[in-house]
């Protein structure tokens, strides 16, 4: 895909120097990634989509689970889009009450691992990668963008010294508003969330210095 991205970013820029880009094709930090080299955009207007389709999966398998409505469930995942992502089970309540006081340790570590392979198990069940879910992922990062909704969702971006990491593209919750991102929101990680995390910057950026390599 990184041929794709580059020459559509590229076009993206001839025509229209002053847009904000969101990526949708994966992998999807390392396409986040090219369209950065293509377009030389400054991070505010650059990012990735991945995060809020996660997030709904994640909802979705805990409302399967606890029987409630995915809409009373507030969650958030942090780093790359796929089996190292970081799910955060401090950060997730279901109308306010923490899910862990809700569902076993076992269980919930179950839908975490469910939720790092869930598009996977979409492609199986399918025999085709998701269109519909990632579109209106996609959509709603749009319309934030647009209305100057100022919402706080998670994307995938260059970080800049956020979370102790630079220059790796990873999953971070931001403010979205008229500007692209308007503001990285650092939550305050324990030691195991910043090691899961830490694992997940060391992937995306193996697969970033493969793709620095074939650009040479």
């Amino acid at each position: 895909n990184a041929g794709i991205v580059k020459s559509v970013t590229e076009n993206i820029i001839k025509y229209s120097p002053n847009a904000i880009i969101i990526v949708v094709s994966n992998p999807l930090d390392v396409m986040t990634y090219q369209a950065h080299i293509t377009s030389k955009l400054p991070r505010t207007r650059l990012m990735g989509m991945a995060g809020i389709l996660d997030t709904a999966r994640y909802r979705a398998f805990l409302a399967e689970a606890l029987n409630v409505s995915p809409k009373d469930i507030q969650a958030m995942l942090l780093g790359g889009h796929g089996d190292t992502m970081v799910p955060l089970p401090r950060y997730t309540t279901v109308s306010g009450i923490p899910v862990t006081e809700l569902i076993a340790k076992d269980k919930l570590d179950a839908i975490i691992e469910r939720t790092k392979v869930g598009g996977g198990e979409l492609v199986k069940l399918m025999g085709t990668s998701a269109w519909y879910a990632p579109g209106s992922a996609a959509a709603q990062m749009v319309e934030a963008i647009v209305k100057d909704q100022r919402r706080i969702l998670p994307v995938c971006m260059q970080l800049d010294g956020e979370y102790g990491i630079k220059d790796c593209y990873l999953g971070v919750p931001a403010v979205l508003g008229k500007n692209g991102i308007e503001r990285v929101i650092e939550l305050d990680l324990n030691k195991d969330e910043k090691a899961l995390l830490e694992t997940s910057r060391k992937h995306v950026k193996e697969v970033m210095d493969v793709l620095d390599k074939l650009g040479k």
